[in-house]
């Protein structure tokens, strides 16, 4: 806390000596309520953010299913051999099935 001595405003009027309060004024309470929010938001996407890095290294980036190997269309001569493998395990092999429609590599002949 600090004295101030009197002064006169820019409108005219004087005001009289008294004690303030020395506080920075970057933590006001206009903008607690800004931090606080900046705060939470920060606290609540962090838990986000780290449960998706799951990557065993920084130049990899991470997998959903890491057990499952990595197969496209171009790796089977038929779509029936495309479509066997997908409905081995369509979790794991989801990319084989580009529009979602349950039927795997519909680009590859028969």
């Amino acid at each position: 806390m600090g004295y101030r001595k009197g002064y006169y405003r820019k409108d005219g009027t004087y005001v009289q000596g008294h004690y303030a309060n020395n506080r920075s004024k970057s933590f006001s309470n206009k903008n607690n309520g800004c931090l606080v929010l900046l705060l939470a938001g920060l606290l609540l996407g962090l838990p986000m953010s780290c449960s998706d890095s799951s990557s065993d290294s920084p130049d990899k980036p991470s997998k959903p299913n890491s057990n499952c190997p990595t197969k496209t269309c171009g790796d089977f001569s038929s779509q029936s051999a495309a479509q066997s493998t997908y409905n081995s395990n369509k979790s794991c092999y989801k990319n084989l099935d580009a529009d979602g429609d349950g039927i795997a590599c519909e680009n590859l002949s028969k």
